[in-house]
This record gives C-alpha cells, sequence and structure tokens, in this order.
C-alpha cells in the first residue's frame, strides 16, 4: 500500500508538473483564450489524495488510476469519445446541416478538442492512452443519426460530471470540472433545439437539475462506442 500510495503521489505531482512547464507557442497561444482561466485554477491546486485499491487486470486493459488523477482520467476519455465524434461529424458530414449548423458543429468540435487536449497536458505522464473508438453503429450520412448520438454523448457527459463532482478531493479541480460541464449543458442544449426547437431545457428533472450518474454507468453506456477496455475499479467509490 505504501508503494501505492507514493505511486499516486508521484502522479499527482506529474500533474502540477504538466501546468507549470514551459508550453509551446503554437500550443499556448491555441488554448490561452480557453483555458487561462482553468489553468489559474489549477496552479492554485492542493495535493489531492489517492486512496483506491490496484486490482490485477486485464493487461489490454486501461485503469483510470485512482483519486483525483483517476476521475480527471474519468473526464479525458469521455472527451477522447466526444472530440472523435465531432470530428468524425465535422469531417464526413457538414453538408448534412445548414449553415448555422454547420458552425454549430465546428464549435462543439472545438470545444470538445480543447477540453481533451487540456486534461491530457493536465495529467501529464499520468493520462490515459489514446482510446480507439468504435462509431460502426452511428449513420454519419444521416442528420438524425447524428443528433440522436450527439444528444447521446452530451446528456452522457453532462451526467458523468455531475455524479464524479463529488469525488474530488482538490477544489481547484471541482471547480475546473464545473466549468467544463457548464459548457457540456450547453452542447446538450443546442443538441436538443436542433432535434427539436424549444426542448433546450428538458433534460432538467422536476427540481430543475441535470441528473448525475455514477462512473460505473457512464462507461457501460459509453462502452458501446469505445473499444478499448476501460477499468473504473480503483476510482473513488
Amino acid at each position: 500500500m505504501e508503494k501505492l500510495q507514493d505511486t499516486s503521489t508521484e502522479k499527482d505531482a506529474g500533474i502540477k508538473r504538466a501546468l507549470v512547464a514551459p508550453m509551446q507557442r503554437r500550443m499556448f497561444m491555441r488554448y490561452a483564450g480557453a483555458t487561462a482561466a482553468l489553468t489559474t485554477l489549477l496552479f492554485a491546486t492542493s495535493s489531492c489524495d489517492e486512496d483506491g485499491d490496484d486490482m490485477p487486470m486485464d493487461p489490454n486493459t486501461v485503469d483510470l488510476g485512482s483519486g483525483d488523477t483517476g476521475i480527471l482520467n474519468y473526464a479525458y476519455a469521455l472527451e477522447q469519445l466526444e472530440a472523435a465524434f465531432y470530428s468524425e461529424v465535422v469531417a464526413k458530414s457538414l453538408g448534412l446541416f445548414n449553415q448555422t449548423e454547420q458552425q454549430i458543429m465546428q464549435d462543439l468540435m472545438g470545444h470538445e478538442n480543447i477540453h481533451k487536449d487540456f486534461l491530457k497536458a493536465a495529467l501529464g505522464s499520468a493520462a490515459i492512452p489514446d482510446l480507439e473508438v468504435n462509431f460502426s453503429s452511428i449513420n454519419f450520412s444521416d442528420k438524425n443519426s447524428i443528433l440522436t448520438t450527439a444528444k447521446t454523448f452530451e446528456d452522457l457527459g453532462v451526467a458523468a460530471y455531475n455524479g464524479a463532482g463529488k469525488f474530488l478531493e482538490n477544489a481547484g479541480f471541482l471547480t475546473l470540472a464545473g466549468k467544463i460541464v457548464s459548457v457540456e449543458a450547453r452542447h446538450a442544449a443546442v443538441i436538443r433545439d436542433l432535434i427539436s426547437n424549444g426542448t433546450f431545457s428538458d433534460s432538467a428533472n422536476n427540481q430543475g437539475l441535470d441528473p448525475a450518474m455514477m462512473p460505473a454507468d457512464v462507461l457501460s453506456a459509453a462502452s458501446a462506442f469505445i473499444k478499448t477496455k476501460i477499468s473504473a475499479n480503483n476510482l473513488p467509490k
């Protein structure tokens, strides 16, 4: 256990080093506007605990890790999925949408790639590898198929952040997650409106809140779209 705790501490130290390490000018310019406030929050973070128990697993399975690092990797996995999806939409399907809708799809792609790349940079050496996605069930020649899938991913993303936020021990990470989920919620709203105008707020329950889901439930729902096996066994519970 002592060794595991030492390893976890090293991972968290890696995250902080990634946040303070000089970035190449091109990367800095790309992320400055979108992530400056988030990075500022993370500069001020305190150490986070890693209290999970590692378990033997299939060597081909990607372990998200434990503690706050695990939760950030969990978010990174979902952002990888969303970024890959919208990149496919923009590459293959823009002709299905009118000019305004095309801009929305391009904006969504941009946001999800910024979220993905920011989390990867923040995690540094503790980041999980690139995941292999499976979009074989999506018809990229059909607008309804695309929007239905987008709704699934955005609703899942919102529920994932809402469900995992309570496990974050570091206040800076929690604030970061809150800022990202607010963007994800707007994505979910605009996709709903594209499907049926005026339904942007239909995801809220009778208390006016978006749903929250536990990591295991989210990953189970997303598993149809991710080929890579993912283990959330060491995430906080």
